[in-house]
């Protein structure tokens, strides 16, 4: 095995590194810069500029610039909908809905742009090394989807590495603190927040052991969601002193989001900056400028929702993770919005210390990936990452209940397995509807794939025994399996390219299963009793047809009347739990005088 690199591709910027003597280190890209810019441009001329390159001649060619392409990767067009009308390149709906970019009239896939950046990481890699880079680790958001896990390492394949395994982005970071601190038994929390998403773990860390205790976060939060706060703000200010709207003018858009970012950066370190724009537009009275001050107090009153955004996922965390901020030892803070003066202090005043200032938040992440480089390629001993999935995982059962067979934040790689059965006399197929979530109903989660195995012999119901399973390997990437026992007949799938889940979705997901759990809980319990209700009915039908001559006419009337009662019951819309309750109980009560009444025939002892 040659060396493995480790890369964060980041939406903002990229970084790359690699073991040496048993410590990371970054490597530097051909320009001298320590990260790369995530940005791939297309002159007129068909050459294609990666990083620092692309991003120098963005404002003249913003329409052929693509970057913040970790937001579309993997993801829907209908899902994406924030993302595209604040981006000036031309995107268009691509192959099952996912979402593709245009530049110089030809289109690409998010994936090909990825690689386009992974392969100027590979290639800086290559030259620093003295070799050829085959193999790499990649990290990602602990977030991020099936989808987007799935296409960044296509991406990686796309530019000549064989991915040998996906890390989330705070783990990774955890890895590069803890590196020289095995042998301290501590817990810390990651509060990574970067350019486009936002994660936040808890781990334990201990004996060369790094294991996740919960993880959460939100991918449509970061530092580009800064950007556009300021770049609305400019855009209402010109609007205001010059009556002129600079929303539809993608130069004069490319050039505020620079400036936007050039501000941000500014105030994490002084305490107003100056946005400077000359010949921003132009009108028929002449060129039109914009300059204007910005005051951190004003940046920190634009973003104030989103940096009280980060808190719900800090304490959704510790709350998984049943631990206090009074249990963490160490804070570390990764991303480079990290920096961001009011974060530091939101976060610190959460957590009631201060953060450690030990890894390089731009760093740490691909810090880390080397080291799991490190660990694959047999460098470093001792070394056990122990990784978590974000979401439950299950499927649907009868009467649209949500089944988990993976809850979440089980340590993967993982496997389990169910046991499930037809609902119907004679199925010879079910359909296995594969759901990610928090909530009691399938309808409240989201679907990841559904599909049939077909070829089950006609049986009864409750007969066939259908095994679901379930692995998840280190990457996060799910399979399913369903299996029919009888005929060892089985159906598998990978979910590579569904389960895109929104920010919004998530944190639904997670608000509602609190809001709701009561509802959730009486809805659930109504499905399983109208379950009992029609098993108790199919039982006493079947009794009935093969034991009526045994049974005294009065005993069959109650039994009849009563079964009569239970299916008027269910044929309402929202039937009473305890109501159904009282008469499933009564008809369960004359079908034991009914099996009484049939041993009795029979003159066999009842003990």
């Amino acid at each position: 095995m040659g060396r493995v690199i480790g890369i964060d591709l980041g939406t903002t910027n990229s970084c790359v590194a690699v073991l040496e003597g048993g410590k990371p280190v970054v490597i530097p890209n051909s320009e001298g810069g320590r990260t790369t810019p995530s940005i791939v441009g297309f002159t007129k001329t068909t050459e294609r500029l990666v990083g620092q390159l692309a991003k120098r001649q963005a404002v003249t060619n913003a329409e052929n610039t693509i970057f913040s392409i970790k937001r579309l990767i993997g993801r829907t067009w209908s899902d994406t909908e924030a993302e595209r009308r604040r981006i000036p390149y031309k995107v268009l709906p691509g192959k099952d809905d996912t979402v593709n970019v245009e530049a110089r009239s030809k289109t690409y896939t998010p994936q090909e742009i990825s690689a386009m950046v992974l392969q100027k990481l590979k290639l800086d890699a290559e030259a620093y090394l003295g070799e050829q880079v085959t193999e790499a680790v990649i990290t990602v958001p602990a977030y991020f989807t099936n989808a987007q896990r799935q296409a960044t390492k296509d991406a990686g394949t796309i530019a000549g590495l064989e991915v040998l395994r996906i890390v989330n982005e705070p783990t990774a970071a955890a890895l590069a603190y803890g590196l020289d601190r095995q042998n301290k038994d501590h817990c810390i929390l990651v509060f990574d927040l970067g350019g486009g998403t936002f994660d936040v773990s808890v781990l334990q860390l201990g004996d060369g052991v790094f294991e996740v205790l919960a993880t959460a976060g939100n991918n449509h939060l970061g530092g580009d969601d800064f950007d556009d706060r300021i770049v609305r703000w400019l855009i209402e200010e010109f609007k205001n002193a010059s009556h002129i709207d600079l929303s539809g003018d993608r130069m004069a858009l490319q050039r505020l989001k620079e400036a936007a970012e050039k501000a941000k950066i500014e105030l994490s370190t002084t305490v107003s900056t100056s946005i400077n724009l000359p010949f921003i537009t132009a009108d028929n009275t002449g060129p039109k400028h914009l300059d204007t001050l910005l005051t951190r107090a004003k940046f920190e009153s634009l973003i104030a929702d989103l940096v009280e955004g980060t808190m719900t996922p800090t304490r959704r965390a510790l709350q998984d993770a049943e631990i206090t901020p009074q249990d963490v030892h160490k804070v570390i803070l990764v991303g480079g919005s990290s920096r961001i003066p009011v974060i530091q202090e939101t976060i610190r005043k959460f957590m009631g210390k201060e953060s450690d200032r030990s890894v390089n938040p731009d760093e740490s992440v691909a810090l880390g990936a080397a080291i799991q480089a490190g660990v694959l390629g047999g460098e470093i001993q001792d070394v056990l990452l122990l990784d978590v999935i974000p979401l439950s995982l299950g499927i649907e059962t009868v009467g649209g209940v949500f089944s988990k067979i993976i809850e979440h934040n089980t340590t993967i790689p993982t496997s389990k397995s169910q046991i499930f059965t037809t609902s119907a006399d004679g199925q010879t197929t079910v359909e296995v509807h594969v759901l990610q979530g928090e909530r009691s109903m399938a309808a409240d989660n989201k679907t990841l794939a559904r599909f049939n195995l077909a070829g089950l012999p006609p049986a009864p119901r409750g007969i066939p025994q259908v095994e679901v399973g379930f692995g998840i390997d280190a990457n996060g990437i799910l399979n399913v399996v369903a299996k029919d026992r009888g005929t060892n007949r089985e159906q598998k799938v990978s979910i590579t390219n569904s389960g895109k889940l929104t920010a919004a979705e998530v944190e639904r997901m997670r608000l509602e299963a609190q809001e709701y759990a009561e509802t959730d809980r009486t809805r659930r319990e109504l499905v399983e009793v109208r379950n009992q209700c029609e098993q108790l009915m199919y039982s006493c039908d079947r009794t009935l047809h093969a034991n009526r001559d045994l049974i005294r006419p009065d005993l069959i009337e109650r039994v009849e009347t009563a079964r009569a009662d239970v299916k008027l019951l269910l044929d309402e819309a929202d039937p009473s739990v305890e109501n159904l309750r009282q008469h499933m109980d009564q008809l369960q009560e004359d079908l034991l005088a009914v099996g009484a009444s049939i041993y009795e025939q029979t003159d066999i002892p009842l003990e």
